[in-house]
């Protein structure tokens, strides 16, 4: 098992920066895949970013993609996703979520853990 915590949502107006935390506890030892997703109300929840257990390997939904960073630190059990540029369609609950397959994948059913979200607010 392993416990995920967000931190890091708030209030932004549109062009600011937010960086989200994603704390890892409980069964840390393996390795695993990290990502982000997010829901917005009345949408399915979406891919948007992913690295590998080393960090070596990054993906991104398109939307995102030059304007998201994702990052860890596994000495802190630790994933991070910085959002500059922010755009009032960037508003939802962010999650992230843990990946203990090896095969790289955007579809939310592949990963095995999740944490509870942190509402990001993008105002125009």
């Amino acid at each position: 098992q392993v416990q995920l915590v967000e931190s890091g949502g708030g209030l932004v107006q549109a062009g600011g920066s937010l960086r989200l935390s994603c704390a890892a506890s409980g069964r840390t030892d393996r390795s695993y895949a990290m990502g982000w997703f997010r829901q917005a109300p009345g949408k399915e929840r979406e891919f948007v970013a992913r690295i590998s257990w080393s960090g070596g390997s990054t993906y991104y939904a398109e939307s995102v993609k030059g304007r998201f960073t994702i990052s860890r630190d596994n000495a802190k059990n630790t994933v991070y996703l910085q959002m500059n540029s922010l755009k009032p369609e960037d508003t939802a609950v962010y999650y992230c979520a843990v990946q203990a397959a090896v095969v790289a994948t955007t579809n939310p059913n592949a990963y095995d853990y999740w944490g509870q979200g942190t509402q990001v607010t993008v105002s125009s």
